[in-house]
């Protein structure tokens, strides 16, 4: 398989590394906006022939067709922040190459009741081209990162091997990370943090279908495994709600974060004083996006492994009936940031949502994933992607009660 990843952050960084090591990555095209970086992962990996570097703006959608052509790839995996998905979804669809991407499509908040009506919902643009993707005969596979991606993994494998009836579908995400030295180093891209957590989260529910609620609602503590224990969780907008429902029979799905209150006081200062504006304003001669100015001032998360201590969960929560008992399940994956630093050279976080996009890359290579289309990994079979998960590193646990 011939790939171009666009964006070499820490999660392409963390994607590199991990392909490097599969026999069926032929080439792996390292570009990104920042040329510099690209190169640092490539001298990190010692294989230029393999792993060539060029620069891109993710912006201009012929640029993105121009690479893709010229190393003549089979598919062009996206690991920038989302508000470039839809010039590289595009240019894959044009190239005529499958795509993939961790993030989906920006939503835009209903413009009259915004926390109550979904406007356009994450992912809208992608699914309304599905027809047109299908009748070219190639896949756009959305949202396979950590969450959302396996976390819909584990959704279906619940739903068509551990449950009879599925009631809830709730994803949950906790961490008990530091970073020394910093009083606010974010472990994960700001510019998307900042994005999910303040835009109004989604729910769905049967009969209801997708509706929208307040930011940070609906607290809880869930108890996470490993060292983590018990976390408050709030709501956050999220794919796997979007992606869920449309393969899995089930009353109601929900996507909720432990972020902790010192980042939700952050996050809503931020949006106090407009500094999670995404569109340029005029400062003096120049325009810049507030929120761009943000993630400017902190630091770098593919730089922060050394620094960081703890383990992070991820994973999926599914409520129902089996055998006529009601029954809980949490599938989830714990990784720790010092053995993550051990194996890959990347911090946790990173390497937690790379390898998910690693392993979807390796099944469709070998042709045990097979769709045309646009599609969500709940789509997929689910036993062979969990199969590989302790190979790569990241073996996955299950506690019930």
């Amino acid at each position: 398989m011939k790939v171009l990843l666009v964006g070499v952050g820490g999660v392409g960084e963390a994607i590199a590394v991990m392909a490097a090591k599969r026999p069926w990555l032929e080439k792996m095209v390292l570009a990104d906006y920042n040329k510099a970086r690209a190169e640092e992962v490539q001298a990190k990996i010692k294989d230029p022939e393999r792993f060539p570097v060029e620069f891109i703006d993710a912006r201009k959608q012929e640029m993105i067709e121009k690479l893709a052509k010229k190393y003549k790839v089979n598919l062009i995996m996206n690991a920038c922040d989302p508000s470039f998905n839809e010039a590289i979804f595009d240019a894959a669809f044009n190239v005529g190459c499958n795509y993939m991407d961790m993030a989906m499509t920006l939503s835009h908040p209903h413009p009259k009741t915004p926390y109550s009506k979904t406007g356009i919902k994450l992912g809208d643009y992608q699914f309304e081209r599905a027809k047109q993707w299908k009748e070219k005969g190639i896949l756009a596979l959305l949202g396979l990162g950590v969450e959302p991606g396996m976390a819909d993994v584990f959704a279906k494998y619940a739903a068509t091997h551990l449950f009879d009836e599925v009631d809830e579908v709730n994803v949950r995400d906790g961490a008990n990370l530091i970073v020394k030295g910093y009083d606010f180093a974010p472990n994960f891209s700001i510019w998307t943090t900042i994005e999910e957590c303040l835009n109004p989260p989604v729910i769905w529910e049967k009969g209801k279908k997708w509706f929208t609620t307040e930011p940070f609602s609906e607290k809880e503590v869930f108890e996470f495994p490993g060292a983590i224990g018990n976390v408050e969780c709030v709501n956050v907008e999220h794919e796997e709600v979007l992606l869920v429902p449309r393969y899995i029979k089930c009353n109601r799905v929900t996507f909720k974060y432990g972020l902790g209150d010192e980042f939700i006081g952050i996050l809503k200062t931020l949006h106090l004083l407009g500094l999670d504006n995404k569109d340029p304003i005029k400062v003096g001669k120049v325009e810049v996006a507030p929120r761009d100015v943000v993630a400017a001032c902190l630091p770098d998360p593919a730089h922060l492994g050394p620094l960081m201590e703890g383990q992070t969960c991820a994973g999926t929560w599914v409520k129902g009936k089996k055998d006529g008992k009601e029954k809980n399940v949490y599938l989830y994956q714990v990784a720790d940031n010092k053995e993550s630093m051990k194996k890959f050279g990347c911090q946790v976080v990173v390497t937690q949502t790379a390898f998910n996009a690693v392993i979807g890359m390796e099944l469709l290579a070998k042709g045990v994933w097979k769709a045309t289309g646009v599609e969500g990994p709940e789509f997929f079979d689910p036993i062979p992607f969990m199969d590989l998960m302790a190979e790569f590193g990241f073996p996955w646990g299950i506690k019930e009660w």
